[in-house]
């Protein structure tokens, strides 16, 4: 069963306030026998950031996809903003927000023409709808450009319209699935802030899909880890981190050998080093003092003829977490994400 920190302080909602979503016990499987989900469950807090973190093949897209009414789950239950994703698609679509991985702003027209666009199909018009769009304008900067067709944009220009055009109708809860990916560095530190600011200043609730670790994070109230279609272990992200003691010691090999090679070498450190494992050529373990722990691991490989390229010793991080409870590191994973 899936851990859950879920009535853990800030973030959370182990309070009487009605979740923004709720996903209890949601299925998918894709023709050929691809289980997207299996058995989905988490729930987020109004006017938070919650950010599904996972690699590619996890079933992030899928959960989105069911949540947004764009898919069907096999068995399982949702609700958004209090209505059923399966009884009440059309409500669910007039109070949520979606921003695909895939720009979908038209790029033969403006930003502003895009924006007003996106508030007509929502029945808004006159000054009500001129209001919006110069506000959002204005909010991400989009003023030099506001005029110029989608297609002369930067990349994260036009990320940045795409989560405008989300924003248009004023939903309660915005998705946003993998909203940073192919930005460089500068557009993805902008575009952390508005996700920041939009759950702090305007009360929107944000689902954030991601496979950067940095990204959750920073940005998110709360973190639910994915892998394999479920929901392995839920929290803040210092939480989940807090919950691993010690330091990481990581040591990368400069040849790869079998696993159990480098095992043995290290096998009489076992009072130093817990949860070792191997991934290619990367040695990681828990340790409660990476100082002290560190000479010890390079003179065990050193005298079984292991020879090292680099080591480092690393405070807890999300990646740690995800090794803890899915045995297995999220970069291995990334690649081979089946």
């Amino acid at each position: 069963m899936a851990k859950s920190t879920l009535d853990a302080p800030p973030g959370s909602v182990a309070s009487t306030e009605a979740p923004a979503i709720d996903a209890q016990e949601l299925t998918k499987t894709y023709r050929g026998g691809t289980r997207a989900l299996d058995g989905l469950t988490f729930r987020v807090a109004p006017g938070t950031v919650f950010a599904l973190l996972g690699p590619n093949g996890a079933g992030k897209s899928t959960a989105v996809k069911i949540l947004t009414t764009l898919s069907r789950p096999d068995s399982g239950e949702a609700q958004v903003a209090g209505t059923d994703v399966l009884r009440c698609p059309d409500r669910v679509r007039r109070l949520i927000g979606v921003v695909s991985q895939k720009s979908t702003v038209d790029p033969e027209a403006t930003g502003r023409e895009n924006l007003r666009l996106q508030g007509q199909l929502y029945q808004m018009s006159g000054a009500d709808l001129a209001a919006r769009v110069s506000a959002l304008i204005e909010r991400f900067n989009l003023g030099q450009v506001a005029d110029k067709i989608v297609k002369t944009y930067s990349g994260g220009t036009e990320r940045k319209l795409n989560v405008a055009v989300g924003l248009v109708h004023r939903p309660q809860v915005l998705f946003l699935d993998e909203p940073t990916t192919g930005l460089d560095p500068e557009a993805r530190a902008e575009m952390w802030r508005e996700i920041t600011r939009l759950a702090a200043d305007e009360g929107v609730t944000v689902l954030l899909t991601t496979h950067y670790m940095e990204e959750a994070d920073r940005l998110s109230n709360q973190v639910a880890i994915m892998d394999k279609g479920r929901v392995v272990v839920q929290g803040t992200a210092e939480q989940l981190k807090s919950e691993l003691h010690g330091d990481a010691v990581v040591v990368q090999l400069a040849d790869q050998v079998a696993p159990e090679q480098v095992l043995a070498a290290i096998d009489q450190l076992t009072a130093v080093l817990h949860e070792p494992s191997i991934d290619r050529r990367l040695l990681r373990a828990r340790v409660d003092s990476g100082a002290s722990a560190l000479p010890a691991v390079l003179a065990a490989l050193d005298s079984a003829g292991l020879n090292v390229s680099s080591a480092s010793v690393l405070r807890p991080s999300l990646d740690d977490v995800y090794l803890r409870y899915t045995g297995r590191t999220f970069a291995s994973n990334e690649e081979d994400p089946q």
